[in-house]
């Protein structure tokens, strides 16, 4: 049996990716159980009784049934973060990946984002411009607001809220964040686009970058822009990526 595989999960486990149905399965139905009761998650009679049963007992690590299963990893987030780099450098820019597997608050995750881009525009550190930022991941939004949006637009509204005090650094920096699967969240856009033309546009239009934040808006504040990036579904997934554009001052 061969499977391959599309990873989208961070570090790539083969035992993770779409719940590792072919592969060995180090945990054990002991496990399940003693989450359920270590949350009082109600269930079932019959899945009690299933995960009580030895039958529901997942394949180990060195299972004779799985000798001849073999699973080859055809395309990860990193693997897209590397494709974008060799692109960017075709086109003479050169292009430096922070990582596949950055997590956390999406809107603190941009922060260091304009934080590495502020440093490149006026000190050439750590990265000389012009030069592409690009990482990857699955960051996370704690809603509190009713707005619309999804990780990676609310990335990228924090990102433009940290630029926008900046007026020397935002003249110069274009940025992107996309879902890989092309659905940010449950929105029908797979992200948005930043350009440097959208702090006057958004002023005019008497957007306020913190008060669609409050709200978890992103998904407004970028259709008032008309900067959603829409792909529809791309019927596959490597998590989420982010590419910020540094040009040196004209």
């Amino acid at each position: 049996m061969l499977t391959l595989a599309i990873s989208d999960v961070p570090g790539d486990a083969e035992d993770v990716i779409a719940s590792g149905p072919t592969v060995a399965d180090p945990t054990t139905r002991c496990d399940a159980i003693n989450i359920l009761n270590k949350y009082d998650i109600p269930v079932s009679l019959d899945v009690t009784r299933w995960l009580e049963s030895d039958a529901s007992e997942t394949p180990k690590p060195g299972d004779p049934r799985l000798a001849n299963s073999r699973l080859e990893i055809i395309s990860t987030p990193l693997k897209s973060l590397l494709a974008a780099q060799e692109e960017a450098e075709a086109l003479g820019i050169p292009a430096y990946i922070l990582g596949d597997n950055l997590e956390g608050e999406a809107r603190d995750v941009a922060l260091v984002h304009a934080a590495m881009a502020t440093s490149a525009a006026r000190h050439d550190q750590p990265f000389p411009v012009s030069c592409v930022i690009l990482s990857g991941g699955e960051t996370t939004v704690t809603v509190k607001g009713n707005g619309r949006g999804g990780r990676n637009c609310e990335f990228l509204l924090s990102l433009y809220q940290a630029l926008e005090k900046a007026p020397d650094i935002r003249e110069r920096v274009y940025a992107l964040a996309c879902d890989t699967d092309g659905i940010d969240g449950v929105e029908d856009n797979a992200g948005a686009e930043l350009k440097p033309s959208f702090y006057a546009a958004a002023e005019v239009l008497g957007l306020s970058p913190g008060d669609y934040l409050a709200d978890n808006d992103s998904y407004g504040f970028f259709q008032a822009l008309n900067a959603l990036i829409l792909t529809g579904p791309t019927r596959t997934n490597v998590n989420d990526f982010r590419a910020i554009l540094i040009l040196p001052e004209a």
